[in-house]
């Protein structure tokens, strides 16, 4: 049974599991988002960059679907 509850993580464990898969960093947007894309698929995000703090359920299901990744799959990649 898969749970499609959404896990609490901050923005660097988005941006390693991110990394993980081929997205690369590829611009800071101000001070508070940075901006990633993977050259393979053209697919890019936007990733909240704020020290410490949590990435809302709303935000991370956003990222999840521009990065093409389940709840899921993500799970297993973040470990």
């Amino acid at each position: 049974m898969t749970s499609k509850r959404f896990p609490v993580v901050t923005s660097k464990e988005v941006v390693k599991v991110l990394e993980s898969i081929g997205f690369q960093f590829i611009r800071q947007s101000g001070s508070s988002h940075a901006i990633y894309k993977r050259a393979s698929d053209k697919r890019r995000t936007n990733v909240p960059i704020h020290s410490g703090k949590t990435i809302r359920r709303k935000t991370l299901k956003a990222i999840l679907n521009d990065a093409g990744l389940t709840v899921d799959q993500f799970r297993t990649l973040k470990g």
